[in-house]
């Protein structure tokens, strides 16, 4: 099977938020040469790719989401110089380099904009969306922006509004303008050239918007943008033959790929966009909901799942499999209790057996929790404006907790956002001394998907009832068959083998709690509280389905 081995497909993902992750000159923020040094760490822990959170020149309304130039290294994370090493490096131990490509706005401070405003007849004037306001000089359209407000800002040196679905700082780009779009095309072409081997689309769904800028329908919700349907700002059918195009130019490369963010996702929405003529893939974000809204439990888990499953492989698409990422609260923080991992292991083993691509984020796999800021050191736009009920996305972009050193390990300075104070306890030196770590649980996950093709490509057949808090599945390609067992609850809870093999000949693969041996009698089990539990059915002991 390893001839068939697809890096993007079967591989695992390992999301680097750059200014976060190591600061290799003290200046208290991460940066390229800092990643390139921990690449060995990586390529030890299993990963097949490294995904980069923005890295270009920007103004930092939005921390890197707002880019000034698309083709270049902001000077804080190195230079291009430095980015060709740390491909060169990265593909000398077998690693993809994705990039994060933000092309729905881009910076107000970007030449292109900079332009488009200066005059209604400058030639960039249509690079961007501007419209006229409306009677009494409202808006265009009511359309509300994500971080909060309207979408539309007005020019008084104009007499126009542009548009923003994000920060004022953020204008839209208007992708319905041909040399746009070729220039756009020309970045993708600029990161191939020198190497990349796929691209993370940010918010890739709402790059068209109504031609006819017709008004978002209401609905209730919490906030302006919550209130609306949002059937003209996005979603609107250019968008595929935009992919079709971009997909062109990556097969005309070997192996390069392509993943989107979808805008207010459902795995419904991703059957658009997703497809051999298409994005690889798009995440659906099934697990990522808070606990306060959604219960954590097999069952729920489970429709979630099954929801996902059923309409990906309805229409033959590909999944991701997402626990956190930078603009989460952490996994960890969501599901576990104080510093017991029990629930990380539990959000760890799905996101590594489960079908589908697994998007790792950084510091996942020592649980790192989100960081608690007061209202005065919120640094994300969102959560200042918010607060308290949302206070932004900090909290899980905080450093990267290497050592129980100062500052953890991360910089030699005051990095940029503080460390968790658990860093003395929760740090990578730490969890890999010890052998019953989240650590060590995460790696042996690893080796074992590297192993089995089942792990990777797998059918996928639950065969104990999720209402019991047991969650029991098993993948199966061929005859290589792997069963997993997660116990969601705190209690021991009775399990049964799958019915048609001899748990006699089974072999334990790996469990969470020091079971020493697998052992069933007439099929039954016990499993411990929030044990995890893999085992492999030998081939020799199956009987026909």
């Amino acid at each position: 099977m390893a001839e068939d081995y697809l890096w993007w497909r079967d591989g695992i993902v390992y999301q680097v938020y750059p200014r976060s992750f190591a600061d290799s000159n003290g200046d208290g923020i991460g940066d390229l040469a800092g990643i390139t040094a921990k690449l060995d760490y990586l390529s030890d822990l299993g990963i097949d790719a490294i995904w980069l959170s923005p890295f270009y020149p920007s103004p930092d309304a939005d921390f890197g989401y707002d880019i000034s130039n698309y083709t270049d290294v902001d000077a804080r994370f190195g230079t291009l110089a430095d980015f060709d090493e740390l491909i060169a490096q990265a593909h000398q131990r077998s690693m993809r380099v994705v990039l994060d490509m933000v092309l729905n706005h881009t910076s107000d401070q970007h030449p292109w904009f900079v332009e488009s405003r200066a005059s209604r007849d400058n030639p960039k004037r249509d690079w961007y969306i501007w419209r006229d306001p409306m009677p009494e000089g409202h808006p265009p359209t009511n359309w509300e922006a994500s971080f909060g407000g309207k979408a539309w800002e007005f020019d008084p040196s104009t007499g126009q509004y542009y548009l923003h679905s994000f920060l004022k700082e953020q204008p839209d780009i208007n992708w319905r303008n041909p040399e746009v779009r070729e220039a756009l095309l020309d970045v993708f072409r600029f990161w191939l050239k020198r190497g990349v081997d796929g691209f993370r689309l940010d918010v890739f769904n709402a790059f068209f918007k109504d031609e006819r800028f017709r008004d978002n329908p209401s609905k209730f919700g919490l906030r302006g943008f919550d209130r609306q349907q949002h059937l003209y700002d996005m979603d609107q059918p250019e968008m595929v033959p935009l992919l079709q195009e971009l997909r062109a130019l990556l097969d005309s490369y070997p192996q390069r790929y392509a993943v989107g963010e979808t805008y207010i996702a459902t795995p419904e929405k991703i059957t658009r966009y997703a497809g051999d003529d298409r994005l690889h893939a798009a995440f659906s974000f099934d697990f990522t909901s808070q606990n306060l809204i959604y219960p954590w439990n097999a069952r729920y888990v489970l429709e979630q799942i099954s929801r996902r499953d059923r309409i990906f492989d309805a229409a033959g698409i590909w999944p991701t499999t997402v626990m956190s990422n930078h603009d989460l609260p952490r996994a960890a923080s969501r599901y576990a209790s104080g510093e017991n991992d029990q629930q990380a292991v539990i959000a760890m083993t799905l996101l590594l057996t489960l079908r589908g691509t697994p998007f790792m984020y950084y510091g996942e796999e020592i649980g790192m929790r989100d960081i608690a800021l007061k209202r005065s050191e919120i640094m994300d736009p969102p959560g200042k404006k918010y607060w308290p009920i949302y206070k932004g996305r900090d909290g899980c972009r905080a450093p990267m907790q290497w050592s129980n050193a100062p500052f953890a390990g991360f910089s030699t300075g005051k990095p940029w956002l503080p460390v968790h104070p658990n860093f003395l306890r929760r740090n990578v030196a730490a969890q890999q001394a010890d052998p019953n770590s989240l650590f060590h649980f995460t790696q042996q996950l690893i080796t074992l998907r590297r192993k089995f093709a089942a792990l990777r490509l797998g059918s996928f057949r639950v065969f104990f009832r999720a209402d019991t808090g047991v969650l029991a599945f098993e993948r199966q390609l061929d005859e290589e068959r792997i069963l997993v067992f997660i116990n969601f609850t705190g209690f021991t809870r009775a399990a049964s083998f799958v019915r048609d093999a001899d748990p006699k000949l089974a072999t334990m693969l790996l469990s969470n709690v020091g079971r020493k041996e697998f052992y069933t009698s007439y099929n039954q089990f016990v499993l411990n509280p929030y044990e995890v539990l893999l085992v492999q059915v030998n081939p020799q002991a199956a009987e026909s389905m």
